[in-house]
């Protein structure tokens, strides 16, 4: 296979000293790095064996292009797995978020430094690949969302988990209006942790491959911050502005609301005539009401859970969504004949039995026989 034709592109950079820098990069531009099965599957045991491999000092995961990162899950053959199988469980969708949230569990626990070049977009399963990294970077373009209300699924990989990190209100209110934030944004909410310009890439990998990485794993992790801190400083003036901080206190305040129903009006009641916020309450009004209760739910059940376990908990949930039909209809409307039009099986959030959110809820295995069940066993 050409490196045209690879999904994933690697290359072992060589130190001064002899360390090695691992450097993954998604390679589908078309789609913006949509992340496919096959993309996991690559780099699933390619990360096993740069985690083992002792000349391997830190980890580089980027997107081919200057457009994104990753756009999110290439979910056209989850569609047509829905499709063949409506109303059942279909393999392939189990198939495919059991190796996606391993990798993404992989990363969270990866222990050397991997570094995630988030430029410009950043989406769902891109998100899932930069959330856990050691050192995630954004730049003047990154445009980071979750934005599964509009498809009828939920924000998943391990969103149970780092919604619940963020500030007050900001991960209830990102989850249930798939808001896009900027680099500002992304800091701000802890997505992020440091701010560099595009541009500055390939200087940077230079200058990374002039340090002196050695076999002490903290050091490196310093190392890199350093590293990043000092190219940080040359670009701070050129970040955009928060669109979040102007919302501030109202999104805050969502944290203390205990009805679905009672946040849906209050981010519908928030001030201000910006684009950012419009465009916010125009997603929550597009987007499924199951998953609007998904959200909610989730977003209690995750305060309470360790990281494999939410991994566990959001596998269960991806499959039973498959099965319900909502996320069939939601790629339609929005992805595949894209007429915006989704007929949700629920008209508000009102309407929506509980019966049906406890059984999106209800793992589908026995604990003994989860896919997961091996997941954070070894640590």
């Amino acid at each position: 296979m050409s490196a045209v034709n690879e999904v994933v592109l690697y290359q072992e950079l060589t130190a001064q000293n002899g360390k090695k820098i691992g450097v993954a990069t998604l390679n589908s531009e078309k789609s913006l790095n949509a992340l496919s099965l096959p993309m996991v599957e690559s780099l699933l045991p390619k990360l096993q064996s740069w985690q083992a491999d002792p000349s391997i000092s830190l980890v580089i995961l980027d997107g081919s292009g200057d457009k994104a990162f990753c756009a999110g899950g290439d979910i056209r053959d989850l569609y047509k797995a829905m499709l063949d199988k409506p109303g059942e469980y279909a393999p392939y969708v189990e198939e495919f978020f059991t190796k996606e949230y391993t990798l993404d569990y992989l990363i969270h626990t990866f222990g050397k430094p991997v570094l995630v070049w988030g430029n410009g977009i950043v989406m769902g399963g891109g998100l899932g690949l930069m959330a856990g990294a050691s050192h995630k970077v954004v730049t003047a373009t990154s445009r980071i969302a979750m934005p599964e209300m509009a498809i009828g699924l939920y924000p998943d990989v391990g969103a149970s988990w780092f919604l619940n990190r963020m500030p007050p209100g900001c991960g209830l209110f990102l989850g249930l209006t798939g808001a896009s934030i900027n680099a500002a944004d992304a800091k701000f909410i802890g997505l992020a942790d440091h701010f560099v310009l595009h541009e500055r890439k390939a200087a940077l990998i230079d200058k990374l491959k002039t340090i002196n990485w050695g076999d002490t794993i903290a050091l490196n992790h310093q190392k890199l911050s350093d590293a990043l801190r000092s190219e940080e400083e040359q670009c701070r003036t050129q970040m955009p502005l928060s669109q979040i901080r102007p919302h501030q206190s109202e999104i805050e305040a969502l944290e203390g609301l205990t009805e679905l129903e009672t946040v849906i009006a209050a981010i519908n009641a928030m001030q201000g005539e910006d684009k950012w916020l419009l465009k916010a309450k125009d997603s929550l009004a597009y987007g499924s009401p199951i998953t609007a209760h998904i959200v909610f739910e989730l977003l209690k059940l995750g305060q309470s859970k360790i990281l494999a376990d939410s991994f566990r908990l959001e596998l269960g949930l991806s499959v039973q969504c498959g099965k319900l039909g909502e996320f069939t209809e939601g790629v339609r409307a929005l992805l595949m004949d894209k007429d915006l039009q989704p007929k949700w099986q629920y008209k508000t959030v009102a309407d929506v039995p509980q019966a049906v959110i406890a059984e999106l809820f209800r793992s589908p295995w026995p604990p003994e026989q989860h896919p997961l069940r091996h997941l954070g066993t070894d640590e």
